[in-house]
């Protein structure tokens, strides 16, 4: 089976505090199933994380920015 790879990684995005962000990647296979990260930490969906996928593209959307989720 052929491995997953990224066709697009994170990009390092900047943003205003209290507003939102959108982080967007692309992988080789769609409906992989991805699993979004800060550091060591899983991210689970949240008032603050909202995960999408359509097709190869996954999103992770942050809701109120803070300095802490640099």
């Amino acid at each position: 089976e052929t491995p997953v790879l990224f066709k697009r990684e994170l990009r390092n995005e900047e943003a205003k505090e209290g507003k939102q962000i959108k982080l967007t990647c692309e992988l080789s296979k769609p409906g992989t199933p991805v699993k979004w990260m800060k550091g060591d930490t899983v991210l689970y969906a949240s008032e603050k994380y909202e995960f999408k996928q359509h097709g190869t593209v996954a999103e992770l959307i942050i809701q109120d920015v803070q300095s802490v989720d640099a």
